[in-house]
């Protein structure tokens, strides 16, 4: 019996150090891109945004939603890919952002399309490569194989909390 307790417990260990996570996954540019589905507050279609003087091109504006004012950022303009018109499969993927030192923030980023929910390992997150300097992966929490597919993982919480992003927060407090 205590044999068996033993063993149970073991299991358990290992069940914990295999844990599972699941990512939204979404298209940008031909690739399929994924974030924590836990910071996923809601899926629009696209929809008119409000511009703001002065923002880099790829804060597109903001949104009113339900009284909450979100930044709207273009990931295809951000990651410097060719810019396409908005289609039908256009979509705002609206997330919750943890800041250190600051509230969490609502953001949204404009995405081609949504394609997937993915269960991942945490033993099966591979981090990324190391480019060098030529590209910059400081936005890529890693990448998994997923269904013959390779999915890269984004840091949202490095990537709408940058620099260049901290803009918007002047312009909700207004």
């Amino acid at each position: 019996m205590a044999q068996a307790a033993e063993e149970m417990t073991e299991q358990d260990i290992s069940a914990e150090d295999t844990q599972i996570n699941e990512f939204l996954t979404f298209m940008l540019s031909g690739e399929e891109y994924g974030v924590d589905i836990l910071r996923v507050q809601e899926i629009k279609g696209w929809d008119e945004v409000t511009s703001i003087p002065n923002m880099p091109d790829y804060i597109r504006g903001v949104i009113n939603l339900r009284g909450t004012i979100v930044p709207i950022i273009d990931l295809r303009r951000r990651f410097e890919l060719e810019t396409l018109e908005y289609g039908p499969t256009t979509v705002v993927i609206v997330l919750r952002v943890v800041s250190e030192g600051h509230a969490d923030r609502t953001m949204g980023i404009v995405v081609d399309g949504v394609s997937d929910v993915y269960q991942v390992k945490t033993d099966d997150l591979k981090h990324s490569p190391d480019f060098g300097t030529a590209v910059d992966t400081e936005f890529v929490k890693g990448i998994a194989s997923v269904e013959d597919k390779m999915v890269i993982l984004l840091e949202i919480d490095h990537m709408l909390n940058s620099r260049e992003l901290s803009v918007p927060d002047t312009v909700s407090d207004d």
